[in-house]
């Protein structure tokens, strides 16, 4: 299992190659890479993303493990950036290996779920208008409430 908070950027392509190499007993490996979308009726100059160090990676360690055991899996991987990020660029990535696909697929939305509604981030849109601080969306609890 392996969980990143990070400012860097991260190579799509390298990581997910590393995470797949060595599951020779999986039959599954599902990847997702959250990316900063603009915004339709203000342009999006940059997300800025706070968060805890320490407390950060300690939830996402414990919601991976949580995945991990709930839908057997053979391994899981959480990346989620910090700092200012501009629309295109790559916001987070959830990659899950496990016998079945089934397994894989409703693990990594199960995650990216959790990323999404309760993972210990503070994210702030600045757009030509100003910045405002993003609250949480009904559509992203009723998608966690499911699990």
């Amino acid at each position: 299992m392996q969980v990143s908070v990070q400012e860097d950027p991260f190579d799509l392509g390298a990581v997910s190659a590393a995470f797949a190499s060595g599951h020779k007993d999986m039959g599954a490996i599902v990847t997702f890479t959250g990316i900063v979308r603009d915004l339709p009726d203000d342009p999006l100059q940059a997300m800025e993303i706070e968060h805890y160090p320490g407390m950060t990676e300690a939830a996402l360690r414990q919601m991976a493990e949580t995945a991990i055991e709930r839908f057997s899996l053979g391994d899981a991987l959480v990346i989620h950036r910090y700092g200012r990020l501009t629309p295109g660029e790559m916001i987070m990535m959830v990659a899950t290996a496990a016998r079945h696909r089934k397994d894989a697929f409703e693990a990594a939305e199960f995650l990216m779920d959790y990323l999404k509604s309760r993972a210990p981030f503070w994210k702030r849109e600045i757009t030509d208008k100003g910045a405002e601080w993003v609250a949480s969306k009904d559509e992203d609890e009723d998608a966690l409430a499911r699990w």
